[in-house]
């Protein structure tokens, strides 16, 4: 039988605070004990000789039949407090239960149901954030219609890249010409232009889609942002453990596994989760996610031979690199 648990719809009336209605058990039993009560004392000062009259000793009488009696509620109201916070308890659990079955559900089978204000707070945001990329990512197809670099697409990634660059006499290639591209600029330039005003970010991305190894790993980075924005993972989200530049150096220079198990600082579980669902599910985002993972390999082993320990720490923290340690934890790269 399985283990998991289906969705229960929620019970009718299951937020609505009943009054306990009539007279429970708890009530009967303490009408009963003060009936008993006042039968006993009743019957021991009634066969119990002359009842003196001075006002100390019927007070003291008083007090001798009402104080058990008193008692005898004081309990009950505990007893039956006892239990209404006990039904309050069972009932907010279910509350609970059920709203987490609901949403399990719903998120699962993609019903559209009106979701909890909370969560359609946080899907506005993603959508405010999503717009946001587009825009980005539409400049960036404006720019590499204008760039002749070619696109570089999973089923592509694979294939050998035709040699499209401008041939100058005796066979050079123009890029040989081109100024090397900064580390300023391949830094800015694989973090994305913040948003569609960001004039520098465009810049440093311009110059940096000039650059062959640059801009192979820039459009297999924008291949899987893209992607996984689909299931609602944004860089942005993500605050991962940094890494020491001293852990990224042995990594550029080759070394695997637990000695870089540093720079898998990302612990967002649900960002985890679907990543690694994705990665099985979907043999494109797989394509994709390995086409970038061997692009970063390649650039930061350049990079790393003439970048200093602060601009190594600049470059971890882009988004790029948060997709390198969020695809690279997934795909086992750290293990």
């Amino acid at each position: 039988m399985s283990d998991r648990k289906e969705a229960r719809p929620t019970p009718p009336g299951l937020y609505d605070r009943t009054a306990v209605s009539g007279i429970t058990s708890i009530e009967m039993a303490a009408i009963v004990a003060t009936v008993l009560w006042l039968g006993l004392s009743g019957s021991y000062f009634l066969t119990g000789g002359p009842v003196e009259a001075d006002g100390m000793s019927f007070l003291l009488r008083v007090m001798v039949i009402m104080m058990p009696i008193a008692l005898i509620w004081v309990a009950a109201m505990t007893v039956r407090s006892t239990r209404v916070m006990r039904e309050e308890s069972a009932r907010l659990a279910a509350a609970i239960d059920a709203i987490r079955q609901a949403y399990v559900t719903q998120a699962q089978s993609g019903r559209s149901e009106t979701p909890h204000p909370a969560v359609l707070k946080r899907l506005d945001e993603i959508a405010a954030t999503q717009k946001n990329q587009e825009t980005t990512l539409a400049m960036l197809v404006g720019m590499r219609q204008a760039d002749p670099t070619p696109i570089v697409t999973p089923d592509s990634a694979q294939e050998p890249v035709e040699e499209d660059q401008p041939v100058l006499s005796l066979g050079t290639p123009a890029e040989v010409h081109r100024p090397p591209l900064s580390n300023e600029d391949f830094i800015r330039a694989l973090h994305f232009p913040e948003t569609a005003e960001d004039t520098e970010g465009f810049a440093a991305l311009r110059r940096a889609l000039k650059d062959r190894q640059a801009a192979q790993l820039i459009q297999a980075a924008q291949d899987v942002l893209t992607l996984m924005s689909q299931d609602g993972i944004y860089m942005d989200d993500l605050r991962p453990d940094m890494a020491r530049p001293e852990v990224w150096r042995t990594f550029a220079r080759g070394t695997r596994g637990r000695e870089v198990a540093g720079l898998g600082g990302v612990r967002d579980r649900s960002s985890l989760a679907l990543t690694a669902g994705r990665m099985k599910q979907d043999p494109i985002f797989r394509d994709a996610a390995h086409h970038f993972l061997r692009r970063f390999d390649q650039n930061i082993a350049l990079f790393e031979q003439h970048a200093t320990d602060a601009e190594i720490s600049e470059l971890a923290a882009t988004r790029t690199a948060r997709a390198f340690m969020l695809l690279g934890r997934v795909a086992g790269t750290f293990d």
